[in-house]
């Protein structure tokens, strides 16, 4: 009997051991919940939420003026941000990482990006398409929405965590009243935040493709 009790006493201890030894690319992917993110990200009512957090649904326009929704997108892997055409900090340093991503999965329909605006009152349809071409984002892979703003915010404060109240006296970017993250995140087929990653640095944008290459094999 006793040499069963240190049987178990070794396999307990062996598995968190095995796993703090894994490679980082080895380790399962995360999955994020409210509690896990900086609270000033997140809408109050979520503050405590520590499971099952998923994605919720949307409607929004896109550069081509087609209304997407959630539903249009079910089963795909999905990166989102929050921008505006007319940043002059650090957007652009995004949009180059995130044409990246599209070069990574170029072809690939499962994986889709998308990019919310956070100044909807300058980034109407007509902008977002020109802004598009000049990305050069390609449809239907990167999705490049604007819309209602209250229903923008609501989706970044509850649903993505990328949008964070300004501060009295800077009043975010463009004159917004919300400040946007420099963060891309990484969504599964099952609506579940995987990841969050610095838009701005190619390093994290390259541990994101590669992350995104483990979903599309993973079944969980």
């Amino acid at each position: 009997m006793k040499g069963y009790l240190w049987l178990i006493a070794i396999f307990v201890i062996a598995i968190p051991v095995g796993y703090f030894y894994l490679k980082p690319d080895e380790k399962p992917l995360p999955v994020i919940n409210p509690v896990d993110v900086n609270d000033s990200l997140v809408d109050q009512g979520l503050l405590r939420k520590g499971f099952g957090h998923r994605i919720g649904d949307f409607e929004f326009l896109n550069q081509d003026s087609a209304l997407l929704s959630s539903k249009d997108i079910t089963n795909k892997i999905l990166v989102a941000e929050y921008f505006f055409t007319t940043c002059g900090s650090i957007c652009p340093k995004m949009n180059q990482q995130m044409k990246r991503v599209q070069k990574a999965f170029n072809g690939e329909n499962d994986v889709v990006i998308l990019s919310f605006t956070c100044y909807p009152e300058v980034d109407t349809v007509a902008q977002m398409r020109k802004h598009a071409k000049f990305l050069g984002a390609e449809l239907p892979q990167w999705q490049l929405l604007t819309g209602d703003k209250d229903e923008l915010y609501n989706l970044a404060r509850r649903s993505f965590f990328l949008l964070k109240p300004a501060e009295v006296k800077k009043q975010g970017d463009g004159g917004s009243d919300f400040i946007h993250t420099d963060n891309f995140v990484l969504i599964d087929k099952k609506r579940r935040i995987r990841g969050y990653y610095n838009g701005t640095k190619p390093d994290e944008v390259s541990q994101m493709i590669k992350d995104i290459t483990r979903l599309q094999k993973s079944k969980t």
